[in-house]
């Protein structure tokens, strides 16, 4: 009967010194911390997933044709510019398709003044459907990245688009930049 209190400590803090060594633990183990925000660099072609601060992922990706600056209006083949959020997936498109709340209200304001002046093609409008993806082939993995293909998204290799998607949040920011 002795035994059992001493037990009943040890056991105590053995808990207790696991319950302040677990996040270090799972660290230790590679279970990556989720993203809180997406860094694409068109000029550069780069996607980097960011997590407390950090650069933990990067990418190389295929963009839109249409050049620097932002996206003027639909059909102009650009990559758009400014913060975004994730706004949703939808799995099967492209493989998978991560949302980007494309078009802000910057974006509509600058497609407003474009308009007015005369800039934007008749019966275009502002855009929609800008998405992070894959491409849906195993065969074209790498060798799609080799141009500028997509409408104005932003595209990675399958098993990337993958990775990208298990660990950023509904929500999380979006920055494009030239």
């Amino acid at each position: 009967m002795l035994l059992r209190p001493p037990l009943l400590v040890a056991a105590a803090l053995l808990a207790a010194s696991l319950t302040h060594t677990l996040p270090s633990l799972t660290a230790a183990r590679g279970v990556a911390p989720p993203v809180t925000e997406i860094r694409i660099d068109k000029s550069e072609h780069t996607l980097d997933l960011v997590a407390g601060g950090k650069i933990v992922r990067s990418y190389r990706v295929a963009l839109g044709p249409g050049g620097p600056g932002p996206k003027r209006y639909e059909g102009d083949r650009r990559t758009p510019v400014g913060t975004y959020r994730v706004a949703g997936r939808i799995n099967g498109l492209f493989h998978r398709f991560l949302m980007v709340s494309y078009p802000n209200e910057e974006d509509r304001a600058r497609f407003a003044e474009l308009k007015r002046r005369g800039e934007v093609p008749p019966g275009r409008g502002v855009g929609h459907s800008i998405g992070i993806h894959g491409v849906g082939s195993a065969q074209l993995a790498g060798v799609h990245k080799e141009s500028d293909w997509t409408l104005g998204c932003i595209a990675l290799d399958d098993d990337e688009i993958d990775e990208i998607a298990r660990r950023t949040p509904d929500g999380a920011k979006i920055v494009i930049t030239d």
